[in-house]
């Protein structure tokens, strides 16, 4: 009888033919009586041992889902689905068969529990693979994961291709068969790409919309070249890293839900596999598919409609024990999560060997301390993974500060240095991910006897990473009141940007410095009042190096003197656009100087460059001191209509942040281009 791991061993060695290959997987899972979810695992392990082509992957992870839409087995990192509080999905009949399903061995039939709902899925149910084209649009081009509740791929937009659009890809999440059998399954997805799109963050994937192609019910997200963090660490050599390393990834994580708790939401299934490193070196948090609305109740009208924490979606290994017995969400479920995960990434194993925590709890497993982490982060990690709600962090951006760089980035601790050397760890940074290799070796321990013939070797160094914005990127994102951009050229890294003046540019040469690999970082930025901080909390995710669109005051004079006229030059990017220009006044009002009523037109061609204000349109006059002129220029008008000449600046920076995401949402963010220039105006002198 030819097993599941049989029949992908045959195929790589014999080099038989796709439909050959899944015959025999077919004919091989006919006959096993193995779990479903160790199917997955033994299918996973494989996938590891000698990888298989993803579209491949992807149609064996099906026939598993199709073998046993419900059964659950021991793999602790899969997102698993129930439909009703404890118990789970009956399994369906095979086809042809006329005996209906049996209950587990372990529930008699006669138990009175709720009985699970029967999501039945034809033979005949429209399956997506490679190749396939969805509503005439998007070409799937490229399997790039499996989930709980999702395919994702790589796909070609073909509008875009004909739109000549430089960044034609973006990623589809098609709905597993097991969810899509649910009726409300469109609800789920419209309310994910709801969710989602109301967490605008650099640290947050961006979500397009959701729609379907007759029984396929999709997601549209924007395409990330890179890697889950998931990946990293199963690495077979991986055995953690050191704080210093890990820090950055945590910082983009724990950003990354405390933007989302702040606007009310919990992710309810935060895994390694839901962050993703890019090869442009920033952290995305993915996958807010179950994500929860807490305290938001003018959202509670959308929980009655649908709930899709109803399905019990979750991931034992990380799930908190409330999120395990029901319980309602709550930010602290998140940060059970993230503990567990920033465990795993200093240590490279899971804080109680990926047992459940109601397990874990009844168990008294306790975690133990990593090596050469400080006293104040192993008590902010420990309380993290505590098993009560009250006795974690309060929230994630206390657990931030706590588990914060209190040691010098720049170095490793003494025993943290020795742990390195004696074990051999090599650090390579690729593909936005981390690898270390590790010869497995113990420390020795100091009274050990001495060997009979001593050979003395030259002192080892542990290895410099090579510089990366892998590690850059989360950095910067943590710095307050800043709105900045990194490159890295012959190991040189160089910053540019502006930043608050309460933080200061010598403090972030000092931060920067920290970063393994960083020596006499470049730092070009502009200071600017801290009352400024909420403008450049707008512009910063659509700041880029390279600046396709700039604005500059004539002759770069930024000290101006009543009476005088303000003049700007400004440039366009490589495409046709819509230019706005905007006056931060110190008294809290936004002036807008284009467009306005006198001058509406404000379209211009590709690559165009004018001056603006020579005629003595803007004279500078009171209020006197320190004011910002922002240039935002957009790929469609920012907005319908005329907006008054003059109008508070809050109510403004609320009005194009949401404008801006959809524009990003439906145009690309890469579509949107900012600038701006900080002057110093004066009284005319007596």
């Amino acid at each position: 009888m030819t097993s599941l791991a049989q029949a992908i061993r045959t195929y790589q060695s014999s080099g038989a033919s796709r439909d050959e290959f899944l015959i025999l997987v077919d004919s091989a899972l006919s006959v096993d009586d193995t779990s479903p979810g160790r199917l997955l695992e033994i299918l996973r392990e494989e996938q590891a041992r000698t990888p298989l082509p993803a579209d491949l992957y992807a149609a064996v992870h099906r026939r598993i889902e199709q073998a046993s839409l419900a059964s659950h087995g021991a793999d602790a990192e899969e997102t698993r689905l129930q439909t009703s509080p404890g118990a789970l999905q009956q399994r369906t009949p095979p086809p042809f068969s006329s005996q209906p399903a049996s209950p587990p061995a372990s529930q008699p039939a006669s138990q009175s529990s709720p009985p699970a709902r029967d999501f039945v899925i034809s033979d005949t149910d429209q399956v997506k693979e490679v190749g396939d084209t969805l509503n005439g649009r998007f070409v799937l081009e490229e399997c790039l994961g499996v989930g709980g509740m999702g395919t994702v791929y790589k796909a070609l937009d073909l509008r875009k291709l004909e739109a000549s659009d430089r960044r034609p890809y973006i990623a589809i999440k098609v709905l597993n068969l097991q969810f899509r059998g649910n009726p409300k399954s469109l609800i789920a997805l419209q309310r994910e790409a709801k969710k989602a799109q109301a967490l605008g963050h650099r640290n947050i994937v961006t979500v397009y919309d959701f729609d379907r192609d007759g029984p396929v019910v999709y997601l549209t997200m924007e395409y990330l070249s890179g890697k889950p963090l998931s990946r990293i660490l199963r690495t077979p050599e991986f055995k953690g890293m050191p704080y210093a390393e890990a820090l950055p990834i945590f910082k983009g994580m724990a950003n990354a839900l405390a933007y989302a708790h702040e606007r009310g939401f919990v992710h309810c299934d935060f895994k390694p596999a839901n962050v993703f490193l890019t090869d442009t070196g920033e952290v995305k948090v993915i996958d807010f598919g179950i994500a929860r609305v807490f305290q938001r109740p003018e959202e509670e009208t959308d929980v009655t409609i649908f709930d899709p924490g109803s399905l019990g979606a979750l991931t034992p290994a990380y799930a908190s024990p409330e999120m395990l017995e029901h319980r309602e969400p709550d930010p602290r479920d998140d940060i059970y999560a993230l503990g567990c995960t920033t465990y795993e990434l200093l240590t490279g194993r899971h804080p109680f060997d990926r047992v459940p925590a109601t397990q874990a709890r009844s168990s008294g497993l306790k975690p133990q301390r990593p090596d050469g982490l400080g006293t104040r982060q192993w008590r902010a990690l420990r309380t993290s993974l505590a098993f009560e709600r009250n006795a974690r962090m309060p929230t994630v951006t206390h657990f931030l500060q706590e588990f914060g760089d209190t040691q010098k980035l720049s170095g490793l601790s003494g025993a943290a240095v020795k742990a390195a050397v004696s074990a051999g760890v090599v650090a390579v940074v690729a593909a936005g991910g981390y690898f270390y290799a590790s010869s497995h070796r113990t420390a020795p321990q100091e009274n050990a006897a001495a060997p009979a013939e001593k050979v003395i070797a030259a002192p080892v160094m542990p290895a410099v990473p090579a510089l990366s914005l892998a590690t850059v990127a989360p950095v910067l994102a943590s710095v307050p009141c800043s709105a900045l951009v990194a490159s890295v050229q012959d190991q040189v890294l160089s910053v540019s940007g502006y930043l608050g003046r309460s933080y200061g540019t010598q403090k972030l040469r000092t931060t920067l410095s920290q970063i393994p690999g960083v020596t006499n970082p470049s730092v070009q930025v502009q200071e600017v009042d801290d009352d400024k901080c909420d403008m450049l909390k707008l512009i910063a995710p659509y700041l880029t190096t390279g600046r396709p669109a700039s604005i500059q005051t004539r002759d770069h004079n930024t000290q101006l003197t009543e009476g005088q006229p303000l003049i700007v030059q400004v440039t366009t990017p490589p495409y046709d656009s819509w230019v706005n220009i905007d006056y931060f006044q110190l008294d809290g009002s936004v002036v807008h100087l284009l467009p306005n009523a006198r001058s509406k037109d404000n379209q211009a061609p590709p690559n165009y460059a004018a001056t603006i204000g020579s005629a003595g349109d803007w004279i500078v006059s009171k209020p006197f001191g320190s004011e910002m002129i922002v240039l935002l220029v957009t790929p469609t008008a920012l907005f319908d209509t005329i907006r008054p000449d003059s109008e508070p600046r809050a109510d403004y920076l609320r009005a194009v942040e949401k404008r801006l995401a959809d524009i990003a949402n439906k145009f690309g963010r890469d579509k949107i281009a900012v600038d701006l220039v900080q002057i110093d105006t004066h009284p005319r002198k007596q």
